[in-house]
Parts: structure tokens; sequence; C-alpha cells
């Protein structure tokens, strides 16, 4: 089964922003997530893991005259939490799901302290077959 994590961040999480940590601790977070991925590879549930630009590079767009698209910088609807990066796995079932988002979120934060960040699990939906 197919599962998306979802990295989000936001004000009040109580998690200090990462361009407030000193190098050394986003040093460790940096290798924390490799380290994840690496594992994530090694046991064959890695399909994908991006991180995102902060939301002020996000754009709205939408289909226009002519299919012609119009791309606007909101309006965003207002939101205290942002998503920040993703994985997409591919494991037996949610529970190990959930056991791989609960380590996740213990990611080294400042001063090494767990960050204890949400993250969203959601399964993967695949579309209906069609037969032909």
């Amino acid at each position: 089964m197919k599962y998306m994590l979802l990295m989000q961040f936001g004000s009040e999480s109580g998690i200090a922003p990462m361009d407030t940590w000193s190098p050394e601790d986003v040093k460790a977070h940096i290798e924390f997530m490799h380290d994840v991925n690496r594992g994530l590879v090694e046991a064959g549930e890695l399909v994908d893991a991006q991180g995102l630009a902060m939301p002020g590079q996000a754009r709205i767009v939408r289909a226009g005259e002519g299919g012609v698209p119009v791309v606007t910088d909101g309006p965003f609807p207002e939101t205290k939490e942002f998503l920040i990066g993703y994985w997409i796995i591919d494991c037996e079932g949610p529970e190990r799901a959930y056991e791989l988002a609960g380590h996740i979120s213990a990611a080294p934060g400042l001063n090494g302290e767990p960050l204890k960040m949400p993250i969203e699990v959601r399964q993967v939906m695949a579309a209906p077959s069609q037969e032909l």
C-alpha cells in the first residue's frame, strides 16, 4: 500500500524556524533526513521524497480564456501551518506508515531536541481500473 507522509510546519507548532538554528543543528537535521531516505531506499519502501519551497513562492493557476493559464500569487486560505516536504512510501500497511511518521517526527531540531513535528499520513488511492 502506498502512503504519503506530509511534513508540516507553522508558528503554532512551537518549532523555531530553521534560520534561527546553529549550523550544527541544521547539519544534524539534514543528516537525519538523509538517513531516513537511505533507510527507506534500503527497505525498498521509498517511492519519492521532496522538500518544498516556502509558501511565498507558491502560485495559484487557473484556466483562463482559451485555456491560457492565469497565474496569481493568491489568495491563499489563511493557515498557520504549511507543507514543507513529503515522502511517498510503499509499505505493508498503515502501522508501518505510522511507525515511519513517528520516527520522522522526532527529527533533531534546535539544540538537538526532537522536533515532534506533525506528520500527516494519507493513503495514496489507486484509480479504478478501466476496461476498454
